[in-house]
This record gives C-alpha cells, sequence and structure tokens, in this order.
C-alpha cells in the first residue's frame, strides 16, 4: 500500500512524540511492503510562532488530500493571553471542523503490567477496557454566538438531530463489535441539549436490538469510572463532557501519556494521543511516546485498514511494558526516555512481526 500521511507535530511535546510514533510506522512500512510518505506542517503555536494564523492554509490543504493525519500536541503558553479564535488551540478546532472529523474514538484499556501504575485498586484497574466515543464538531466548542467581555462572557451549547444520530450509530457500530453495551452521558436533568440527545439516542437504538443502552447523568458516570470501570464497554457523550471523562480515564489507566485517539468523519482520519504539549518538559527526552504510537495504530487500523500492521504495534507496546520499561510519567521507576522507549518499541515491533509472519 501506498499512503500519504500529513505530520502536524505542532508544540510542547509534540515534535518529541510524533517524531516517535513516524520511526514505528516507517518500520511497519519496511518490514510489510508498504510504501508511506510523511510531508509535515506547521499547525497551532508553532505556526503562531512562524507568522501565520494557528491553522495555516497550506496546512488545512495538506491535511484534506491526505490519506491519514498525525497531530502531536497543541498548546503553548505564551498566547494564553489571546482572545478565544486566536489562541494555538483554535487552529485544531478549525481543522477538525474542516476534515469535518465528528467522531472522536478514545479507547482506555490498562496493559496487564501497569495495573499497578493506576490509582485504583489492581482488580479495579484490571477490569478496565473501554471505548469512548465523543462527538467532536458540535456543543460549546463550536456554538455561535459566544463572548468574551471584562465582566461577562457566554458561549452556546447546541446540539441538532442529526450530528446526534450520526455519533450515536458510531457508538452502536462500535459495540456491536465488542460487548454490546451502550451508555450514553448527558445532563438531561438541567439540559435541553441533553434532553435532546437522550431522546435522538434512545430513537437510534432501536434500530439495534442487539446492543443494550443505558442512560447515565454525566456526573454520576464520572463516579462509575472510579468506582466501577469495568462495567463500562462503549460510551457515547457530547464533546465537553467526552472531553472530561476521557481524561479521567487517562488517569485510572496510569496516565494520560498512554492513551490514544481516532477522529472520523467523512474524510481521512485525524490521529493524536489525548495528552496536551507539557510545554514543562519540552525538549528534554522525558515525554511518554507510547499514545503517539498506539495513535499510529489506530492510524494503520482506522485510517488505512492495515489490521495486521496495527496489531503488531500494538503488541510491540504491550512488550516493552511487560518488560518493565517506564516512562517518568508512569511511576517511580520510570527512569527513560522518549527515545530509548521508542527504540526497545521498535525492537519489540521486530520481534512482534516475525512471529506474525509465522503465524
Amino acid at each position: 500500500m501506498s499512503a500519504r500521511i500529513a505530520v502536524l507535530p505542532g508544540d510542547g511535546i509534540g515534535p518529541e512524540v510524533t517524531a516517535a510514533a513516524v520511526r514505528v510506522l516507517q518500520e511497519i512500512a519496511g518490514r510489510f511492503g508498504h510504501h508511506f510518505e510523511f510531508h509535515s506542517h506547521l499547525i497551532g503555536g508553532a505556526a503562531m510562532r512562524a507568522g501565520d494564523a494557528p491553522l495555516p492554509a497550506s496546512t488545512r490543504d495538506a491535511c484534506l488530500s491526505a490519506d491519514a493525519v498525525l497531530l502531536g500536541a497543541v498548546g503553548d503558553p505564551a498566547f494564553d493571553d489571546r482572545p478565544a479564535g486566536t489562541r494555538p488551540e483554535s487552529g485544531l478546532l478549525e481543522l477538525r471542523r474542516a476534515m469535518k472529523v465528528f467522531a472522536n474514538l478514545r479507547p482506555a484499556k490498562v496493559h496487564a503490567a501497569l495495573v499497578h501504575a493506576s490509582p485504583l485498586r489492581p482488580d479495579l484497574a484490571g477490569a478496565i477496557d473501554m471505548l469512548i466515543v465523543r462527538e467532536l464538531t458540535g456543543g460549546l466548542y463550536f456554538g455561535e454566538p459566544r463572548f468574551e467581555q471584562a465582566d461577562s462572557a457566554s458561549n452556546t451549547l447546541t446540539y441538532a438531530r442529526h450530528e446526534i444520530e450520526r455519533i450515536a450509530r458510531v457508538a452502536f457500530e462500535a459495540g456491536r463489535r465488542r460487548r454490546r453495551r451502550v451508555l450514553s452521558v448527558d445532563k438531561a436533568n438541567v439540559l435541553e441539549t441533553s434532553r435532546l440527545w437522550r431522546r435522538v439516542v434512545t430513537d437510534v437504538a432501536a434500530g439495534y436490538p442487539d446492543v443494550a443502552l443505558e442512560h447515565m447523568y454525566v456526573d454520576s458516570c464520572a463516579m462509575r469510572l472510579v468506582l466501577d470501570p469495568g462495567s463500562l464497554d462503549v460510551v457515547v457523550t457530547e464533546n465537553l463532557f467526552g472531553d472530561i471523562l476521557s481524561d479521567e480515564a487517562g488517569a485510572i489507566c496510569g496516565s494520560l501519556g498512554l492513551l490514544p485517539s481516532a477522529s472520523l468523519g467523512e474524510g481521512p482520519g485525524l490521529f493524536e494521543p489525548v495528552h496536551g504539549s507539557a510545554p514543562s518538559i519540552a525538549g528534554q527526552d522525558r515525554a511518554n511516546p507510547i499514545g503517539a504510537i498506539a495513535s499510529a495504530a489506530m492510524l494503520l487500523r482506522d485510517g488505512l485498514g492495515l489490521v495486521q500492521e496495527a496489531a503488531a504495534v500494538d503488541a510491540a507496546i504491550s512488550s516493552a511494558l511487560a518488560a518493565g520499561l517506564r516512562t517518568a510519567d508512569i511511576g517511580r521507576d520510570g527512569t527513560i526516555g522518549t527515545v530509548a522507549m521508542t527504540d526497545r518499541i521498535i525492537a519489540a515491533l521486530q520481534i512482534s512481526d516475525r512471529r506474525f509472519q509465522i503465524y
């Protein structure tokens, strides 16, 4: 297979972790006989420092014409005083809308070697295996009108039926491939948009009689994530709630640095680790590359349809962790850096790849 991959290193630790992911993808291409072209482009604070907008037109066009997009992280504290719409993060929001990637898939599962890295009891941590399906292009982040003044500010939360229907279908299809349970999260006791959300998800569920549907308020779900995470299979929710709950899921899995995500829609997919730009450790070889490398595995599977290659990457990550390798974010024993962790995953990938070829 030949594929054109747009790489957006972004800000902070983004360039370090995307470099790690690209190395792994290059290794996969060589071992499985593929040809991947990588083209880097600016976004966020990196683009602003170069005198451009948070999402340069050239970056947007390159992403729309690519087969898949790999993103590092967006966020630069040097621009924190800018008004909404002109900060680095606005570039990512604009890109999501331009690419029409409305479904953000965030799997959360604890590696067997890391059950003791979770803040939860090992029996609870070991049972975590969920997929959070977050609506990505609606809600408070995109609603109009919005304004900020010296002493007041306003945001608009709005959803249309078709936006809820399409994300619900993604969740139920995922449920069919997993354990056939979907939990829809809202705040229907106080929000009109959530009452619409609940009605529409219930309507969509009628077309999936083989998948059990449960509704829950977001505050109750936040508690369930820490008290009984093993009971969750597919969780579908709106943009803001999904942003918060998926970060909580990362924390109970041991570190945000471990988790990947895929944003899918009508065109090429956008793949990025869940973590932020972490400017305090940028350039120090301390960032955990696993979230970005696991995102590369999702790029292979969900973006290019390369299932075996994605499985090889996932197996290599698990092998490296099982060998006791830890970056500083995972626990007290974390002494290995970004480059060394990537080296060991690639070494494990070579072993895993031979095993896949044999069987």
